[in-house]
């Protein structure tokens, strides 16, 4: 049978294939002269001939090389403007000399109270109930020198050791501050090496890349405690205000509400310093580098809640390092032991309620800045 074939039949495969198959109704060669032609291997995929006309469809080759330099595009802006290096915290300087002050009038003011009574067992409950102002100013003090020494240090690892190392001097001095000027006993040597360790704390928390967002969180947690200091003298108009009565459960729901009023108004306030520090920063960055990292919803969010975590972060340190101070101060009376629970319940409850304000008020803040979604004009025309 094979001698009945025609001649083309009887050629090479790669004749049969390049004149007849080309020729095939419907094939994009159908109209084309029958030519011998190579025949490319077949990848499932359709090439940039046969794919139709306005469609975004490319070969996988061809989408992998632009994502890829999509990729790096992105990349190199990130680069460019960070600079490769974590990332620059505008103020520190005033941030570090404000909470050095801050650290100081807190340990003068507990100084005085103690040194004022006559009485052993009044200064103690008096340490106690001093210890969480001392411990968190500690902790944002050794958190802001620490960005201060670390500011312009490219690689994290060794930024990250440096804040270390920064944080332990800062809890070294505070430590040795404690016990040259207050007396030399139990109590002292626990409030100071409270406070030392809660400085180291402070330190590695300024050697994360985040800088900016490490110095609105100890910006916003200044700003709570300077106001819940200011806000004790308007406690005593606001229990009369709330209801505070002859009775003790109206001094108590008195008293709980004025609570709640302090910790609204100082989660607020330090939403509003977060995010007002970014924001600043972001402008600082982009005037000294031309150019500033975006920071995404995460970034205030963790900023607008650093000032609750803080509070939180305290009370932790408090209750492991303070231990035998708070213990002391129970077994006093009967009084101070219901005293001292209260007041460790007051200060769970104020970290949250500043925790949650705070991230709320910095989000809610920082959704209004953002505009409308631009919208692709190509998705609005019809699919021809």
């Amino acid at each position: 049978m094979s001698g009945d074939l025609p001649g083309p039949a009887r050629g090479d495969p790669a004749t049969v294939e390049g004149k007849t198959m080309s020729n095939q109704p419907g094939s994009s060669t159908a109209a084309e002269t029958d030519q011998p032609e190579a025949v490319e291997p077949t990848t499932g995929e359709p090439t940039a001939a046969e794919a139709p006309a306005g469609s975004d469809h490319r070969p996988s080759g061809e989408a992998g090389t632009d994502d890829a330099a999509a990729g790096h595009e992105a990349v190199a802006d990130e680069v460019v403007a960070t600079g490769g290096r974590p990332e620059f915290a505008p103020g520190a300087l005033a941030l570090g000399l404000l909470s050095i002050g801050w650290l100081a009038a807190m340990l003068w003011s507990t100084h005085e109270a103690i040194h004022s009574t006559a009485a052993g067992v009044t200064a103690i409950s008096l340490s106690a109930y001093a210890l969480p102002g001392v411990i968190t100013a500690a902790l944002v003090t050794g958190a802001t020198v620490a960005l201060l020494a670390t500011n312009r240090l490219g690689r994290a690892t060794l930024r990250f050791l440096a804040a270390v190392g920064t944080g332990l001097l800062v809890g070294l001095v505070t430590a040795v501050a404690i016990n040259l000027t207050y007396a030399d006993n139990a109590t002292t040597n626990t409030i100071a090496g409270t406070a030392a360790a809660a400085a180291i704390i402070g330190g590695a928390m300024a050697g994360a890349r985040q800088a900016r967002v490490v110095g609105a969180i100890t910006l916003a947690t200044l700003t709570a405690q300077i106001f819940v200091v200011l806000f004790s003298r308007a406690r005593d108009p606001l229990s009369e205000l709330f209801g505070a009565g002859e009775t003790q459960q109206s001094v108590l729901d008195a008293a709980k509400w004025v609570s709640r009023t302090e910790s609204l108004l100082a989660g607020l306030l330090a939403g509003l310093a977060a995010y007002l520090y970014l924001t600043w920063s972001r402008r600082r960055a982009e005037r000294r580098d031309g150019a500033a990292s975006p920071l995404r919803w995460p970034a205030y969010l963790v900023a607008g809640a650093g000032a609750g975590l803080l509070l939180l972060l305290t009370e932790v340190i408090i209750r492991i390092g303070g231990r035998g101070l708070l213990d002391l101060a129970a077994a006093l009376s009967e009084a101070d032991e219901v005293a001292q629970t209260a007041l460790g319940t007051s200060r769970v409850d104020n970290g949250i309620w500043v925790l949650f304000v705070g991230a709320l008020t910095t989000l809610i803040v920082f959704g209004r800045t953002l505009g409308p979604r631009p919208v692709d004009d190509d998705e609005d025309e019809p699919a021809a």
